[in-house]
């Protein structure tokens, strides 16, 4: 099935191939892929079983699978619990070790047999190995969806009394940060919890959207996550804590303030993120931020006090002048968008209306990183690739070279 002349001999093999041949191939893989994860599941049980994580001088198998074999602490729990589960599924575990179903249907199918609902279904005289056969022909047979409804209906036929589950308890969210700064997030909610996060981010998402968005559907939930922030932070709606109110802080050093050719480990925030340069000073462009400029030798030259950069009657004119985002082809709302200093503060930029206008988070980051924006003497907004060229929207504008106008310049002060 897999070729020994390395990566770039089997690709070309797979081009060969005919949709048909392609499609057996992936299905076969998908299959080997389940029967060793069945096979490793075995192997982790009858370890767990034996607790033969003492011979390396370990108290669990989760703990050597961790150390022994680099696995996250979620995925090395789930795997050893994957294990005690399935000596309660003979169903499933045959299933699993053929290959016909993965290691995510055997550990939904797995909900069955926490301790409460075991008991429950002795009571109640419920046959546990039929159930089992039950899930796992639908496991093998049918979506992943059909699965999840199947186990979910049983464990409410089981308890139809029981008390309903605190929303609280149902709730997790994680938060992982790697070494880059960048963040993982986890999340499971309640049925309630979860429909209103999705019709928060869904409309935010479907609002942002705009002319040649190429962003996936997660891209734009994601924007949308960090927008529903960016609100929240403008509103002044965060919670006080210790006296003071949860915000944006970042230190940062004067030269790679000031120096556009600075690396990526420039400044860092509050919480242990490292940024560039550039986007220690998108941070700052227009925040209530709490900045701390280090001098040369370390001593720290500006504890900048925690001001808005742009004043609220100036913010107003910006509002009402530009309207909303003045990127070509986006049309998000004013209040969706950030003040940016078009020569940035740092450089001597005035915090004045010619110098500023109104970009939304995700152009601000793309200003931020090599696109431009211009006002024109008539109140027209551009936009510049980086390139150089400017980017216009209708077949009008690419004939005649003029771009769209935006923003009203009757309420520009004179």
């Amino acid at each position: 099935m897999c070729s020994t002349d390395g990566p770039g001999a089997d690709e070309e093999r797979l081009h060969a191939l005919t949709d048909a041949e392609l499609l057996a191939e992936v299905a076969a893989l998908v299959a080997e892929q389940n029967w060793v994860a069945a096979r490793l599941t075995a192997a982790v049980r009858v370890a767990d079983a034996r607790q033969a994580a003492e011979h390396d001088g370990l108290k669990t198998m989760q703990s050597w699978l961790r150390t022994h074999c680099g696995m996250k602490r979620p995925a090395a729990s789930a795997l050893v619990h994957r294990g005690r589960a399935l000596d309660l599924l003979p169903a499933t575990g045959a299933a699993f070790a053929a290959g016909a179903i993965g290691a995510d249907h055997v550990t939904e199918i797995a909900r069955i047999t926490a301790p409460q609902h075991v008991a429950a279904a002795a009571e109640q005289g419920v046959d546990l190995a039929a159930v089992d056969a039950a899930l796992a022909t639908i496991a093998t047979g049918r979506p992943f969806q059909a699965l999840a409804e199947a186990v979910a209906d049983y464990l409410a036929r089981l308890d139809p009394d029981g008390p309903e589950p605190d929303p609280a308890r149902q709730r997790a969210l994680t938060i992982a940060r790697h070494p880059d700064g960048t963040v993982t997030m986890h999340a499971e909610l309640d049925s309630v919890g979860g429909e209103k996060v999705t019709a928060v981010l869904e409309s935010m998402a479907a609002a942002s959207r705009c002319a040649a968005d190429d962003r996936t559907a997660a891209q734009r939930r994601a924007d949308a996550l960090v927008q529903w922030a960016d609100n929240t932070l403008a509103a002044g709606q965060v919670p006080t804590l210790r006296t003071r109110r949860s915000q944006i802080a970042a230190v940062v050093g004067v030269d790679a303030l000031v120096d556009p050719a600075t690396g990526k480990t420039a400044a860092r925030t509050g919480f242990g993120a490292t940024l560039s340069a550039a986007r220690a000073r998108w941070l700052a462009c227009d925040s209530t931020v709490a900045r701390v400029v280090m001098g040369t030798d370390g001593e720290p030259l500006d504890r900048g006090r925690e001001v808005r950069i742009v004043p609220a009657p100036l913010r107003h004119l910006l509002d009402l002048r530009d309207a909303g985002c003045v990127f070509a082809g986006c049309d998000a709302p004013y209040w969706w968008c950030e003040a940016h200093h078009i020569l940035h503060w740092a450089f001597g930029g005035e915090t004045e209306p010619d110098n500023l206008g109104l970009l939304c988070e995700r152009h601000h980051g793309k200003v931020h990183h090599g696109f431009r924006i211009e006002r024109d003497p008539g109140g027209a907004w551009h936009t510049y690739r980086p390139d150089g060229t400017e980017l216009l929207l209708h077949r009008e504008d690419l004939l005649t070279g003029k771009a769209p106008s935006k923003g009203q310049d009757l309420l520009v002060p004179a």
